[in-house]
């Protein structure tokens, strides 16, 4: 069964889920649609599909099996209520929205519908993740005690400028940590486990006429013991790429975007030589570090293979809507810690 889609909103972020889309057999993109009809008319002539006239024609629309929502974070829910009221599956751009309330009504009301619910977190897709996690899963770091997610990225003035949503708490959630963190985050508590304590501290230090954080430091507790930071900015000229770290007992690991830098363990072996052989300086991108437009899609190939999957045998996605919650309740919790000068405490 092929799986046929429209895409909502048709700014940057949806170059790629088009891309994957058409990548994948069992995907058909049909069309796009934005509050822009310009944008979609554009959009739809580059990528060869229809353009919608509205964002209601589309869901409404018996050409649509799935929606993928790459509106700005804080309009997902809208879309999302109205798509799974009308039947049809959620893919949402990260984060699946700006606060633990709107996420939750979103993941109701996909339950309520029965409709599949998923948000892009493609990091999780990538094999050198996959083989950090499953080495995490298997003991092999021993006593989990130090983990560090750190995207030390660069945004200029002109991109915080170049949408009027940029930057705003309404619409954009976040700063560097709900919009470009947000990934690093997603992977350091898949990893780690449930964090328990967060304390934290935000600001803007370089950029004007936003609302947000462009700076941004936490340390955290995880409810397994270990301690943790967590760095994020978009003033780290010219940027580095995403570092995720892990420590234990036994081993370490430190991650650079897709590519390993150091996996060294105990009982290490051969395969773990032909691991790190295999994924250091495996990716030459520069990950978005710098160029918002300069990331790989293959991770989003992948998530939406998964997804079109979990579709046509009626399972849930590796990341539904209980998953993609997750990140942004560290985030809020950080938010709210650096707000009120206190360690915040998660459920």
């Amino acid at each position: 069964m092929t799986v046929r889609f429209g895409i909502i909103g048709c700014g940057m972020i949806s170059k790629f889920h088009a891309k994957a889309l058409q990548d994948l057999e069992q995907a058909e993109l049909v069309g796009a649609a934005s509050r822009a009809k310009s944008s979609a008319a554009d959009f739809a002539e580059t990528h060869g599909i229809r353009a919608f006239q509205s964002i209601d024609e589309l869901i409404e629309s018996n050409e649509i099996d799935a929606v993928s929502i790459c509106s700005p974070s804080g309009a997902h829910l809208e879309a999302a209520l109205q798509a799974a009221a009308a039947g049809k599956h959620v893919v949402i751009e990260k984060p699946l929205e700006i606060t633990l309330e709107r996420c939750d009504q979103i993941i109701q009301a996909c339950a309520s519908a029965g409709v599949v619910l998923s948000t892009i977190f493609q990091s999780r897709f990538h094999e050198s993740c996959q083989v950090l996690k499953q080495a995490v899963d298997e003991g092999r770091f021993g006593t989990l005690t130090l983990a560090n997610a750190y995207v030390k990225w660069f945004r200029t003035q002109d991109y915080y400028d170049s949408g009027a949503w940029r930057g705003t708490w309404e619409l954009d959630g976040g700063g560097a940590l709900m919009n470009q963190a947000i990934h690093n985050v997603d992977l350091l508590q898949w990893m780690m486990g449930p964090l328990q304590e967060i304390s934290a501290f935000t600001s803007t230090l370089s950029h004007e006429r936003i609302e947000v954080e462009d700076t941004a430091v936490a340390t955290v507790r995880f409810a397994n013991g270990a301690l943790g930071t967590i760095e994020a900015t978009t003033s780290a000229w010219p940027g580095s790429l995403k570092r995720l770290e892990i420590y234990g007992s036994t081993g370490s690991a430190i991650l650079e975007d897709a590519n390993i830098l150091k996996w060294e363990f105990e009982d290490s072996d051969a395969a773990d030589k032909e691991i790190l052989a295999r994924f250091a300086a495996r990716n030459t991108t520069e990950g978005g570090a710098s160029d918002p437009s300069a990331i790989d899609y293959s991770g989003h190939r992948a998530q939406f293979a998964d997804v079109i999957e979990a579709i046509q045998q009626k399972r849930r996605p590796l990341i539904d809507g209980e998953e993609a919650r997750k990140s942004v309740q560290i985030i809020r919790a950080i938010y709210d810690s650096a707000k009120n000068g206190r360690t915040i405490r998660l459920d």
